[in-house]
Parts: C-alpha cells; sequence; structure tokens
C-alpha cells in the first residue's frame, strides 16, 4: 500500500510540474507571415497604428475602413474564429419574417 501511495505522489507531482511549465509558455505562438502577408500588415500598421506599438489593439482595428478589414482576412491576418460563419444578412433564413405575428 505505501507503494503505491509513494507512486501516486510521484505521479501528481509530474503532472502538476507540467502543468506549470505549460501555464508559463507563451499562450499563442506567431506563424511566420508570407511575404504578401508581412505586405499587408505593414500597410496596415502605417495606416492605423496610431500609438506605434506595432500592433492593431481593438479601437485601432475598429477605425479600419470594411475593405481594408476584408484585404486582412483575405490575407488571413484576422483573429476570428476559426471556420466562423460571415454575418448573417436580412435576406437570412434565420431573420425574422417583416409580416410575422399578422
Amino acid at each position: 500500500m505505501k507503494k503505491f501511495l509513494a507512486i501516486l505522489a510521484a505521479v501528481c507531482a509530474t503532472a502538476i510540474i507540467v502543468q506549470a511549465q505549460d501555464a508559463a509558455a507563451p499562450a499563442t505562438k506567431m506563424k511566420k507571415l508570407t511575404p504578401e502577408q508581412q505586405k499587408v500588415m505593414d500597410s496596415m500598421l502605417a495606416k492605423y497604428d496610431t500609438n506605434k506599438d506595432g500592433k492593431l489593439d481593438k479601437t485601432e482595428r475598429a477605425a479600419m475602413s470594411q475593405e481594408d478589414k476584408d484585404a486582412m482576412a483575405k490575407a488571413g491576418l484576422t483573429r476570428g474564429k476559426k471556420g466562423a460563419a460571415p454575418a448573417a444578412d436580412a435576406t437570412s433564413t434565420n431573420a425574422p419574417a417583416a409580416d410575422a405575428g399578422k
């Protein structure tokens, strides 16, 4: 029984150490940008990076034109969920009918 408890304690300690190392690692790793992506990013930073920190924060992204947002999405530079569906338009079947309830 004592051997079992010693082995169990060792396994638990190992698991805790591994989790602590994972928590200390960076949450996201930046992939290397392709030359095309780098060109788009450089142009967006030149236009919208008002605080000149080399990143586009929430307010800077909000100030972007739709054309520039589309260019970033086309280049694969958006932070959206993978496989996220585009926003529904007024003709969507999920939109409530104009005469519903009449």
